[in-house]
């Protein structure tokens, strides 16, 4: 089911409606874009306290598979997204009968299943790095010593590093696969890294398909840490060739909403893909302030069937993921960090995600820098990774 829903439009004595399955920062961000655009939003999270719930005009506290809970959100969204890979995908195929829903049960379905995933890589002729899949004694005792040393990932569920276990010989890899339970799992050849990458594209219910530039990556513990998106960063064919790449992940879905595909670059200069996320990523953060429209704005034009038009990057860029760790002195009692200080700083943009409470590891919100030159936003991300004591990169 496709139409389009034109902002601010009243149907049945109300605003047109835009729901989100998931009440976590990307749904929060995704709602703020919705409203700034002139539509009601629903959401739908368990959470009385969820980020997206607590500013959106509808909150439907329910499970994500609760019939009642669906129910609902269908009957007050003409259209309705995701905010999270792993909301079942089921439940989207009970909405999508009667809503428009995007992305589709279908495309979500193969995201959160590795081994779908690489195959769906595979027939796209998109290059992954070597693998077996491990669904059994037979197949863990069949693995390759090509294989090794390796990656095991289960097959599902796994994300910020989660569900992964680095082995380097047949018994650490059979310790490893009992250590995750004996479930589906992908053992992936370890590559010589030279950087990561991410594609944010977004495509429409007519099949029209935009991009952002290529955002180079750091990772800490699993977890992204550092996005720069500066001229030059990412050679230009490379960043072609990755742009390209995400173009037929999406095609090949007959995907339509916001896409995030994540790839390593080897030190020899080849590239695979690691991944793909059917939603808006924290790579693409830095799109709130340094890009005319944001993968936010695109994920409601996705949705609503509005025109995509190129995105266009006005400034140098820089992301920095803002975890719970920053709240705890070092005496270990939580405290609010120096955001006045950070704020004095030139091109600094500080998004916080209205979390309650912090945690070590939790995502607590972004610091985007933006300026006319990478030297510039690079002197200014360091200096407030500086004062807040994040490791400079």
């Amino acid at each position: 089911m496709s139409r389009v829903l034109l902002p601010g439009a009243v149907l049945g004595g109300r605003q047109v409606t835009l729901g989100v399955m998931g009440g976590g920062q990307l749904g929060r961000m995704f709602v703020h874009a919705a409203q700034t655009m002139g539509y009601a939003t629903a959401v739908l999270d368990p959470d009385a306290t969820s980020p997206a719930g607590l500013v959106s005009h509808h909150h439907i506290q329910a499970a994500y598979e609760d019939p009642q809970g669906l129910a609902q959100l269908a009957a007050c969204s003409e259209a309705i997204t995701t905010e999270f890979e792993n909301v079942p995908a089921p439940a989207l195929a009970v909405l999508a009968a009667t809503r428009t829903v995007s992305p589709a049960a279908a495309a979500v379905a193969i995201a959160q299943d590795r081994v779908q995933e690489k195959a769906h890589f595979n027939r796209c002729g998109v290059p992954c790095a070597l693998y077996a899949v491990i669904t059994n004694a037979a197949q863990l005792a069949a693995v390759s010593g090509d294989l090794l040393p390796g990656i095991l990932k289960t097959a599902r569920m796994g994300y910020d590093g989660k569900g992964q276990v680095r082995v380097t010989s047949r018994q650490a890899l059979h310790e490893a696969w009992q250590s995750l339970g004996g479930v589906a799992c992908v053992l992936e050849k370890m590559l010589p890294l030279a950087s990561e990458c991410s594609v944010i594209v977004a495509r429409g219910q007519d099949g029209a398909l935009v991009n952002f530039p290529v955002q180079h990556n750091l990772h800490r513990d699993g977890i992204l840490a550092v996005t720069q998106v500066i001229d030059g960063l990412v050679a230009p064919a490379l960043a072609a060739q990755l742009v390209t790449a995400a173009c037929a992940i999406a095609e090949g879905l007959n995907y339509v909403g916001v896409l995030c595909v994540e790839f390593f670059v080897l030190q020899d200069g080849r590239w695979v893909v690691n991944e793909m996320a059917p939603r808006p990523h924290n790579s693409g953060h830095y799109t709130m302030d340094a890009c005319d429209q944001s993968q936010f704005d695109l994920q409601v034009r996705t949705l609503a069937g509005l025109p995509l038009v190129q995105p266009r990057q006005h400034s140098a860029a820089i992301m920095l993921n803002l975890l719970g760790d920053l709240w705890f002195r070092a005496d270990g009692k939580e405290a609010s960090p120096p955001w006045d200080q950070v704020l004095t700083l030139p091109g600094a943009h500080l998004h916080l995600y209205g979390k309650l409470s912090a945690r070590k590891g939790r995502k607590m919100g972004h610091l985007n820098f933006i300026a006319a030159t990478g030297t510039e936003v690079r002197a200014n991300a360091l200096h407030a990774a500086a004062i807040l004591d994040i490791e400079a990169f």
